[in-house]
């Protein structure tokens, strides 16, 4: 698995990357650079939008357009249009910001958050305390808490065929497995995967289509691990960058692993010396991804894309 470099964005902090099958294109978000980006894939077109604060996640939304996570709020969002805001998780919380944030197979949107590890203008701002905390939001706007405020930078979400929530807490190097009820919409019975894994620290993930977790190993890490439902590691992807972020499974089979990274906290000589922090890559995988829920289509319709989209046992865009 030969990773390419697919754009030199060089993103501060490059986040939630997700593949658009209608599109044949890539979104993702720059938490630090204040932008979305879009990339078509087939033609290299590069779009930029600039966002009113740090933006910390996005997922696509059934009928059309994005609900983005800010660094307080959870918005609705057009490209070319305006972020209209839809709830806010922690109002009460002010030192608190979401980070991780994605959309579930019963299409809610989950976010989670963290102490805001980031001054206005981006730079890294001391931490002191562990006050995250996981959410989910229906699309009427209900909000449910589903953890108590206890993580340090929460990261990674993933929902199994099998009915395990995994996530992870990168300051305690730590990958977990929860019960999801998804008739309750709860998660309990908290187990550890993957501690302490050598190569840097989890940031965001993404399953394959046999439920194996694509970590990405943060601060250092230089990889992408492939751990099974049990944390058994399966494949361990080199990659030219230090700090990779997220990543997702896109093109039209949905094999191509793709990556994003970040340049945060490093220094002008380490930049100098390695200009491709920061990039998105690509990784033809040979392993068939799962394609992304939309938010309000619930899992209804996530079966029904499924079985539209199968055809030889190959997923197509759609």
């Amino acid at each position: 698995m030969q990773p390419k470099v697919l754009l030199e964005a060089r993103d501060l902090v490059g986040e939630s990357i997700l593949w658009s099958p209608d599109e044949g294109a890539l979104y993702w978000v720059d938490i630090g650079g204040k932008r979305i980006h879009r990339l078509v894939v087939a033609t290299g077109h590069h779009d930029l939008w600039p966002t009113p604060d740090f933006p910390t996640s996005i997922g696509m939304r059934e009928g059309g357009g994005f609900i983005v996570g800010l660094c307080r709020e959870v918005c609705f969002w057009q490209p070319d249009g305006a972020f209209e805001t839809f709830v806010a998780p922690e109002p009460d919380l002010p030192d608190n910001r979401l980070n991780e944030g994605r959309v579930a197979p019963d299409g809610s949107f989950w976010v989670s958050t963290m102490q805001n590890n980031l001054n206005a203008d981006g730079s890294p701002r001391d931490m002191d305390r562990n006050s995250g905390a996981y959410y989910r939001i229906d699309p009427s706007g209900t909000i449910t808490q589903l953890t108590p405020n206890e993580y340090g930078i929460t990261n990674t979400m993933a929902w199994t065929q099998d009915n395990r929530f995994l996530t992870a807490d990168t300051l305690a190097n730590q990958i977990y497995s929860f019960a999801y009820d998804p008739s309750l919409k709860t998660i309990g019975d908290r187990r550890t995967i993957v501690r302490g894994f050598e190569r840097g620290l989890p940031d965001g993930s993404c399953l394959d289509a046999d439920d194996n977790l694509w970590n990405c190993r943060v601060v250092g890490g230089s990889s992408v691990a492939c751990f099974d439902s049990d944390g058994t590691l399966r494949h361990l992807v080199e990659l030219p960058v230090s700090w990779p972020t997220s990543c997702t499974f896109g093109g039209t089979d949905l094999s191509t692993l793709y990556v994003t990274s970040a340049r945060f906290t490093m220094s002008d000589e380490h930049l100098a010396a390695h200009p491709l922090e920061g990039s998105v890559l690509a990784i033809e995988t040979g392993i068939r991804g799962r394609p992304e829920p939309k938010f309000g289509c619930g899992q209804a319709g996530l079966v029904e894309m499924l079985v539209r989209t199968r055809d030889g046992g190959v997923l197509h865009g759609v």
